[in-house]
């Protein structure tokens, strides 16, 4: 206890030497000539009527003071705030000792002999008073100022505020326990009520409803619900207890404007951008009729409803994605100074960042985009045909913007790259097969002691056994070369159907073979050394040997039915 006596008292020690320093300053300041009027002297002047500030104590507002250019409103506010609580802080001065001194052109508030603050003819015309009202109001509400200020830091109110903020902090971990178990017991009666019911929804939707996604929105409804109800709770006592102590309560004030003052913004800019978003929604709705009514005319063109000279048909659907692609384009530069943000620096920077990496990283995008339009127009291939792309051979199973599918006689699918196609040369074997036949050829060396006409002969009787070809045009025989050993003929043959390449060509192989071997014909292709004791030539009677027995045609031809 002496202990703690001896603290006090060097306290109020303390203070006292503080108050008297401050007393004795102010009091050196008053006796130098000239020097009597320094305190108020930057608060008097031609004052701006417009200017003006609040001066708050521990988050009140006591009154508001004006300001000129070289002393500002705010600043002058503040230096009056840190006065009062100065004095405040100064228990020497009673907060009854407050009171007006009046001098020619301004009212002084003094407490005891230290100069709270001077009222000028400005600070009254700004509130529509006389100086004398607004001084003795100001005194006032200094007076009640520093009471307040020394009342709510004293123990005994930091003590019960202090209770008070446990309370309530205990009350506020009961009510989030409580709202826990609250909204557990309403998701089980929920599941125990209402589950089967979601499910046979379910079933009466045909499965158009996923009871799984239905429940699942209603559970994150609840848990949404149940986090709004705690952050509500949790705002509610943190914003109490910060009002309990002086020093957090400016912040407890604040706290409600730190929250809401957000959506407010959003609000007000919602509102205010209102007419530019009801124009936008409007465009959208005006473009997106128009694509439809553009939709049903390409369709009409495509099914052939709707001629059009020198146009294909299967040229309606990119021409579609053409021409939307353009009226979005057109919509987006219309609508873009409607956008709100559109023209701050943030909404630039975004628009040319994205359009810096779009440029950079989209050149094979665009490339095989403009090459798969290129070919839609060139008519180079279409669906269905069989074509040749480098050393890629197969049928066009399906066309899309970037790249093309193609599935080869092995039923391999190539996805092939619209660029490449672009920059490559395209056999189509499918085009001209139809209306004037695809021209399939074959090779074989025959040695020179063989008449060419008996050659020829051979080689058509070879075509005319090998069923599916065309008769028109006729099969026809060309001498390609007279080489070293060997003439080389060339048979041509006609057919109408460019998927059966590999069969056609496989039955006049096999056919050629048979009808040299029955006329006693050696082929010398692909090599030649020498002449053989005997021709190169299978009898007859050895075509069908084991085990080829069973491979013998009823008819004794094979065609490329043979091969399946």
């Amino acid at each position: 206890m002496h202990g703690t006596t001896i603290k006090h008292l060097a306290c109020i020690a303390m203070l006292l030497l503080l108050a008297s320093g401050v007393w004795a300053q102010h009091a050196s300041a008053a006796a130098a000539p000239g020097n009597n009027t320094a305190p108020a002297a930057s608060e008097t002047g031609a004052v701006a009527a417009y200017e003006r500030a609040a001066v708050t104590v521990d988050g009140k507002v006591l009154f508001h003071v004006a300001g000129i250019t070289s002393y500002p409103a705010a600043q002058r506010a503040q230096a009056i705030r840190e006065r009062i609580e100065a004095i405040a802080a100064d228990r020497s001065v009673a907060a009854d000792a407050v009171r007006v001194v009046e001098a020619e052109e301004r009212s002084n508030i003094i407490a005891g002999d230290i100069l709270v603050m001077s009222v000028i003819d400005a600070d009254a015309a700004s509130e529509g008073v006389t100086r004398r009202q607004l001084a003795g109001v100001i005194r006032v509400r200094v007076a009640e100022a520093i009471a307040k200020y020394r009342e709510d830091r004293s123990p005994r109110a930091l003590m019960a505020s202090t209770l008070y903020a446990l309370g309530a902090t205990l009350a506020a971990v009961v009510l989030v326990f409580a709202l826990r178990l609250a909204f557990r017991r309403l998701d089980a009666f929920l599941e125990r009520r209402y589950r089967s019911r979601v499910e046979g929804l379910e079933a009466q939707a045909h499965q158009l409803i996923q009871a799984k996604q239905l429940w699942k929105a209603l559970q994150g409804f609840l848990k949404t619900a149940h986090l709004l109800a705690v952050i509500v709770i949790v705002y509610v006592t943190l914003n109490l207890v910060l009002g309990l102590y002086p020093w957090t309560r400016p912040l407890a004030q604040r706290l409600f404007s730190i929250v809401l003052e957000p959506l407010r913004m959003m609000g007000a800019g919602l509102l205010e951008a209102l007419p530019n978003l009801v124009f936008i929604a409007l465009l959208v709705i005006v473009i997106r009729y128009v694509l439809k009514i553009t939709r049903l005319f390409f369709a009409g063109v495509e099914h052939g409803t709707i001629p059009l000279s020198g146009f294909d048909r299967e040229w309606a659907w990119p021409t579609y994605k053409i021409i939307r692609l353009l009226v979005i384009a057109f919509a987006v530069v219309v609508a873009y100074p409607y956008i709100p943000g559109s023209g701050s620096e943030a909404f630039k920077g975004i628009s040319i960042f994205l359009g810096v990496l779009f440029s950079l990283g989209s050149s094979s995008f665009i490339a095989n985009m403009i090459a798969g339009y290129t070919m839609t127009y060139r008519r180079a291939y279409r669906i269905g045909d069989r074509i040749k792309v480098d050393d890629i051979i197969g049928d066009v199973v399906e066309m899309r913007l970037m790249v093309t599918h193609l599935r080869t006689i092995k039923n391999e699918e190539v996805v092939v790259p619209n660029s490449l196609i672009l920059n490559s040369n395209i056999i189509n074997y499918s085009t001209l097969a139809k209306s004037r036949g695809l021209i399939l050829h074959t090779t074989v060396g025959i040695g020179y002691e063989t008449p060419w006409r008996k050659v020829e002969a051979m080689l058509r009787l070879a075509a005319e056994r090998t069923p599916g070809l065309l008769e028109q045009p006729a099969p026809f025989v060309l001498q390609k070369s007279l080489g070293d050993f060997a003439v080389t003929y060339e048979l041509n043959v006609a057919c109408d159907n460019a998927q059966d390449m590999a069969g056609f060509y496989t039955a006049l192989h096999r056919n050629i073979l048979d009808v040299f071997n029955e006329y006693a014909v050696q082929i010398m292709t692909p090599a030649y050394e020498g002449d053989p004791e005997a021709p190169k030539v299978v009898p007859r009677e050895q075509w069908f040997a084991a085990p080829a027995a069973d491979l013998e045609p009823q008819s004794g031809k094979r065609g490329p039915d043979a091969l399946s």
